[in-house]
């Protein structure tokens, strides 16, 4: 990758100096994200199978594992995957070129070491070619600078999201990273039920698109992919009559009727004189075109987060 610097909190990273990384890397986290879907129960809408920006990277969390706990973590700083067990095991394994294949090797053999079976669907989902995990020697790159941009990129956008959830006091998820598509999003939801979703993703069984979304909802977040740098998205489903010719902002928004969402550029937020108000006028330009036009019951699920601040 070309050295990339960064001014200012949002960091510059063109995807194409980082693309064989970011399939890499997609990779790498499937296979982390679907030992966390191993042993996590079920919870609406897959919220179980999460990642969760951390001050060094990302992390599964809490993992029921028996009468332990596991938490497995990609440390972007030191560059190092780490594993840790509540009985205190612990295992670490170098992010740096490999390939998925031994990736995959080394994360079952450390996770065997602390007495973790791994039984997963050892193929990737929601990408076009699925190549087995054991087989995938094709993704085999990291750039270890790109890989700490992309993660400061995520950090960024986790606190705007942040506050964006702070203003909602309906059914909401959490900030969370879906391993899926690579995107950190936040979702809120109306309350109402929805349509059968059609499914469609490739490499998906469409039944897992019926639960996530089987319920009204606004959802919002950011992808590496897109623009020049990545780029922020908001839908709804089902989207009201009308939703696609809202006018949202900033100016550099605008809705693609490929992906079937509004969408910012990662760049035009970052070069904003305020990008943290950039990208909340995009967050809620777009809900608010999905929950007016929707007929959202706007004054029970929504609040001012500064509602106690007065009070001794």
């Amino acid at each position: 990758m070309t050295e990339t610097t960064a001014t200012g909190a949002w960091p510059a990273l063109r995807l194409d100096e980082w693309t064989d990384t970011r399939d890499t890397l997609h990779m790498w986290l499937q296979i982390i994200g679907k030992i966390r879907l191993q042993h996590a129960p079920l919870l609406n809408h897959w919220w179980q199978v999460t990642l969760y920006v951390t001050a060094r990277g990302l992390t599964t969390s809490a993992i029921p594992c028996g009468s332990r706990i596991l938490e497995i973590e990609f440390d972007f700083c030191d560059h190092e995957l780490r594993m840790r067990t509540s009985d205190g095991g612990a295992r670490r394994i170098s992010l740096e070129p490999k390939s998925v294949a031994e990736f995959y090797a080394q994360t079952v053999t450390a996770l065997g070491e602390l007495g973790v079976e791994v039984r997963i669907q050892a193929s990737p989902n929601e990408v076009v070619t699925a190549i087995p995990f054991a087989e995938d020697e094709v993704h085999a790159s990291y750039d270890a600078a790109a890989a700490n941009l992309f993660w400061r990129q995520l950090v960024q956008a986790d606190l705007v999201l942040t506050r964006f959830r702070s203003h909602f006091v309906g059914k909401c998820s959490p900030v969370h990273f879906f391993w899926g598509a690579m995107d950190l999003a936040c979702t809120r939801f109306s309350g109402r039920g929805a349509p059968v979703h059609p499914g469609g993703a490739p490499n998906c069984a469409d039944w897992v698109m019926v639960e996530g979304y089987s319920r009204e909802l606004s959802s919002c977040g950011f992808w590496p992919g897109g623009g020049e740098e990545g780029g922020f998205y908001s839908y709804a489903y089902p989207a009201p009559e009308g939703f696609a010719d809202r006018p949202v902002g900033p100016a550099q928004a605008h809705y693609s009727a490929e992906l079937g969402e509004f969408v910012l550029p990662y760049e035009a937020v970052r070069t904003a004189a305020d990008p943290d108000a950039a990208l909340m006028e995009f967050l809620q330009s777009t809900y608010e075109a999905a929950a007016s036009l929707g007929t959202w019951d706007r004054s029970a699920l929504e609040s001012d987060p500064a509602r106690w601040d007065q009070q001794n």
